[in-house]
C-alpha cells in the first residue's frame, strides 16, 4: 500500500492537480446537472441508491420495481456511461490534489503518506456499488442477493471515503494556508 501511495504522491504535481481539478469542475458544471435531471426523470420519487447513504437490499428491489422497464433500462445505461466516468473524474481530482498537498507539506512518513489512498477506496467502492445495483436492476424481477448485498454495503463506505477525501483536502489546504501565514509573521 505504501508503494502505491508513494507512487500517487510522486505523480501528483501542480499541473496534474490543476488539470484534474479543471476536468472535475467542467464535468460537475456540464455533465452532472444533465445526468441528475435524467436520473430524476426515471427514478421519480423512488430515489436512487447512488444518492442514498444507507439502504437495505430490499430497497434496491423496491426501486427497481418502481422504475418500470424504461426506468430500469435508463438506470443501467447510466451506470455503464456516466457512473463509469464520474468516480474517476472526482477520484483523480482528489488523488492528485491530496497527493500534491502531501508532497507540498513535506511529510514523508506517518499516516499522511497514505492520504491519496482514501479517494482510491472511494473509486473502488463506488464501482462496486454501481455494479451491484446494475445487476439487481438489470436482472429484476430475479433476485441477486450477493449483488444487492454488495451494493448496500459499498454505498456507505463510498460516501465515507468521498466525504473523508474532501474533508482531508480542506484540512490540508487549511494547514498550508495557516503555515504560510505563520511564515509571513
Amino acid at each position: 500500500m505504501r508503494n502505491v501511495s508513494n507512487f500517487l504522491i510522486r505523480l501528483s504535481s501542480p499541473w496534474i492537480a490543476a488539470l484534474f481539478t479543471l476536468i472535475f469542475l467542467v464535468f460537475s458544471a456540464t455533465v452532472l446537472p444533465a445526468q441528475s435531471a435524467a436520473a430524476e426523470a426515471y427514478t421519480g420519487p423512488s430515489g436512487s441508491p447512488d444518492l442514498s447513504f444507507v439502504y437495505a437490499p430490499s430497497d434496491l428491489y423496491r426501486m427497481a420495481e418502481e422504475y418500470g422497464a424504461a426506468g430500469r433500462a435508463a438506470y443501467i445505461r447510466a451506470r455503464f456511461t456516466f457512473d463509469l466516468a464520474f468516480p474517476f473524474v472526482y477520484g483523480l481530482f482528489l488523488i492528485s490534489a491530496i497527493g500534491w498537498l502531501v508532497k507540498k507539506i513535506g511529510k514523508t512518513d506517518g499516516w499522511l503518506n497514505y492520504a491519496p489512498l482514501l479517494p482510491v477506496l472511494a473509486i473502488i467502492f463506488d464501482l462496486i456499488e454501481n455494479a451491484g445495483a446494475a445487476v439487481v436492476v438489470g436482472r429484476y424481477p430475479l433476485f441477486s442477493p450477493f449483488a444487492a448485498g454488495a451494493a448496500a454495503v459499498a454505498t456507505p463506505i463510498k460516501w465515507i471515503c468521498v466525504g473523508g477525501s474532501f474533508l482531508l483536502l480542506l484540512v490540508l489546504l487549511l494547514f498550508l494556508f495557516i503555515r504560510r501565514i505563520k511564515r509571513k509573521m
